[in-house]
């Protein structure tokens, strides 16, 4: 009988903590660049790479390599969301032009975002609560921001590391066995 208690209790407190620990992600919403709104709070208890992204950047071609890292990990649950940004001035003037110029060049189907500020002023509230909790900010386009299951920042690259290096593929491979 002691041994059900425990057992019990054992998995109800395993519950409650894995509840607890899925509803992390800052509850903010990005304006979608296909209309309507993209919630973090519907990628609850999924590791979430966001990467600030740019149409006339250096760094464009890594719009392959997040499409890439995007298709070997969906099946288990990684989301790349990418957020157009002009910060830079290296963005194209509208996001229609930015949604055309990626199908175009490379055939994305990750999430986008509207053109959207990362840094500074009006950066929006997902980049103002990183640069809060870890004091990341985006030094230029194709910044990288991996949160874990539990919403939780695991790791931030800058341009320079590309969505399929290893630093990034072993961070989210560990990202699914993290709890």
């Amino acid at each position: 009988m002691k041994d059900q208690i425990q057992h019990i209790l054992a998995a109800f407190l395993v519950t409650c903590l894995a509840s607890s620990a899925y509803a992390d992600l800052p509850d903010v919403s990005f304006a979608s660049i296909d209309g309507g709104q993209l919630h973090m709070s519907d990628w609850n208890g999924r590791p979430v790479l966001v990467v600030n992204t740019a149409s006339q950047c250096a760094f464009t071609d890594q719009y392959e390599e997040l499409q890439a890292l995007y298709d070997t990990y969906r099946d288990e649950g990684l989301v790349v969301l990418a957020v157009p940004s002009d910060d830079f001035q290296q963005e194209l003037d509208t996001a229609a032009e930015v949604k055309e110029f990626c199908d175009m060049a490379f055939g994305l189907d990750l999430p986008m975002t509207d053109i959207t500020s990362v840094r500074g002023a009006h950066a929006h509230p997902l980049y103002r609560a990183v640069q809060s909790d870890t004091g990341f900010v985006p030094r230029w386009n194709f910044n990288k921001v991996l949160f874990g299951k539990d919403g939780d920042v695991i790791a931030t690259w800058g341009s320079r590391t590309s969505p399929m290096s290893a630093p990034v593929r072993r961070a989210v491979s560990e990202a699914f066995s993290l709890d």
